[in-house]
């Protein structure tokens, strides 16, 4: 059975005669490795994600997926729009006539003797500035926390686990932490950033929205 399952795995994995450009490696530490990946139109691709994983998309997105079980699925998604999947060889062909842009952040074990992150209620964005932060997807392992801020709203003082940043578009924000020190954040749509825990209140200094996607680890 194993050496059917890897004979199938290979052959899903080398089958494809269109590849698009591999997905490329633009940020890791001991809790993600992030991918950026763009598909051309009508391309296909084929990978092994190899842990649980998020997407971020960029653009929209109509794919047609193809996973070792055989059966492909359509998978359509709006730019701005997240996903979460778990390991495993895929074919992904891009059904569009648009180039595919995403973000797939695949998450890694806690290192061992490290106690999973809580949420303390008084802190927790979700809980104390609701209109403004929302979850997409929640798990044992991880969070996807969506920030939208209005134009010059001011989010309360409030912590993070570490996690991932996926920019959904052009801002410009100002960071206040709680000794007062201050941090001028600009940041261009599909930038990808990756920040420690800490504490922070965020102002939106435009004049339009401030979207983001968070990956918090626990």
């Amino acid at each position: 059975m194993r050496r059917l399952y890897i004979a199938m795995s290979l052959v899903l994995l080398f089958s494809v005669h269109a590849l698009a450009q591999n997905p490329s490696i633009v940020l890791e530490n001991d809790r993600v490795r992030v991918f950026r990946v763009a598909v051309n139109p009508h391309d296909k691709f084929s990978w092994n994600w190899q842990t649980e994983f998020v997407a971020v998309y960029l653009t929209e997105v109509h794919e047609r997926i193809t996973t070792l079980e055989g059966k492909p699925r359509d998978f359509r998604k709006k730019a701005g729009e997240t996903s979460h999947g778990i390991s495993g060889i895929r074919v992904e062909e891009n059904l569009s006539d648009e180039t595919l842009r995403f973000v797939v952040i695949e998450l890694k074990k806690r290192l061992e003797g490290v106690a999973p992150y809580t949420f303390a209620p008084s802190m927790d964005p979700a809980k104390i500035d609701r209109k403004y932060h929302t979850v997409d997807f929640e798990n044992e392992t991880v969070r996807v926390l969506r920030t939208v801020l209005a134009p010059h709203i001011k989010s309360p003082m409030h912590a993070h686990p570490g996690y991932v940043v996926v920019y959904l578009t052009d801002l410009h924000t100002k960071m206040t932490f709680p000794d007062g020190t201050v941090t001028d954040n600009i940041r261009k749509k599909g930038d990808i950033a990756w920040r420690d825990a800490l504490q922070h209140s965020t102002e939106n200094l435009e004049n339009e929205r401030a979207e983001e996607i968070q990956v918090e680890m626990k």
